[in-house]
């Protein structure tokens, strides 16, 4: 697994969580793939979008026909978190595959948010 994610990981530059809410500010969609024990546990993103995994392809293509409202472009920046940093990187392969070509993911994931003491909601 480990050379899975080197692999797409070279395909495009990580976030830390100072970058992650500084694109955020400047118009990127943060989006919270985590599933909803882990978000009633540890706590939201205020401001992120919740897709679960399993539907992230579904809502995020700009073409889908299950878009969400934010899903406007190819050229939507958009900077995927899932608990620890794993999951959010093969999830950002597939959105590359899909056109969304400035995806990236946030390093170290909601738990690098946290730690970082950047904004959480209970």
């Amino acid at each position: 697994m480990d050379e899975l994610l080197d692999r797409v990981r070279e395909d495009y530059e990580r976030v830390g969580p100072d970058e992650a809410a500084a694109a955020a500010a400047e118009g990127a969609l943060l989006v919270d793939i985590r599933y909803a024990a882990l978000r009633e546990k540890d706590g939201l993103i205020p401001g992120a979008l919740i897709i679960e995994r399993n539907e992230l392809e579904w809502r995020l293509d700009p073409q889908g026909s299950h878009r969400a409202p934010q899903a406007v472009s190819h050229d939507l920046r958009v900077v995927v978190i899932c608990n620890e940093g794993y999951a959010s990187s093969l999830a950002v392969a597939s959105l590359r595959q899909l056109g969304l070509h400035r995806a990236t993911d946030l390093t170290g994931g909601f738990q690098a948010w946290r730690a970082a003491g950047l904004p959480v909601t209970l």
